[in-house]
């Protein structure tokens, strides 16, 4: 005879390693399915700004879908002169090396100049106020070092399917990078567009 109580001790067992075998395969499937939405990541493209081409038209101020635009100017200090005539911060002729509006090229104050030391100054981009109108980025293009670029802020983009300012851009400087190196970093050179070597990250 079995002893009392054996048949539910089985019966226990046997539930306990069903479960164990289930729960298993249930590891199993989330581990598959991570993996696939890890390479969906990967996959997907946002757009951005080749600053080699850009020509600073003023169309990423007009066409965004955004009332306030997504591109907004980016400063490579890497590249930077920190010079105390900033070409991107002043007008041509300022009247005067100080920060008076009547002196700055970007038409709504969206550079703030900083004292470093004798003879050097530091520019920093407000994004709040940055129309991305591209003035700046031109001066620094002309005349500077280039240091200053327009970049497609990834935390204000929609990721529009036929993004408007692409369509508008006269230069065809939009282009599409992985989402996870959504940033060119200017002064890593021309290599840094090709989504093989960019390396993202905001300059």
């Amino acid at each position: 005879m079995s002893e009392p109580g054996s048949n539910d001790a089985h019966l226990t067992r046997r539930r306990f390693f069903s479960r164990v075998a289930r729960g298993a395969l249930g590891v199993a499937a989330a581990g598959v399915a991570g993996a696939a939405l890890v390479k969906a990541g990967a996959r997907r493209q946002v757009w951005q700004i080749d600053p080699f081409k850009c020509v600073q038209c003023g169309q990423c101020r007009t066409h965004c879908v955004l009332e306030n635009s997504a591109v907004k100017c980016v400063h490579d200090f890497v590249m930077c002169g920190y010079c105390e005539l900033c070409t991107g911060f002043f007008y041509p002729d300022p009247n005067a090396l100080n920060e008076g509006a009547e002196n700055q090229l970007c038409p709504v104050g969206a550079i703030r100049r900083v004292f470093v030391e004798e003879p050097y100054f530091e520019y920093h981009i407000d994004e709040r106020l940055c129309t991305g109108c591209g003035e700046c980025v031109k001066g620094c293009s002309d005349f500077g070092n280039g240091s200053l670029y327009l970049q497609v802020r990834q935390d204000r983009c929609l990721n529009c399917n036929e993004c408007a300012i692409a369509a508008a851009c006269p230069a065809d400087a939009f282009i599409r990078l992985p989402a996870d190196r959504p940033y060119v970093v200017k002064h890593l050179g021309k290599d840094a567009v090709n989504p093989e070597s960019a390396n993202g990250g905001n300059a």
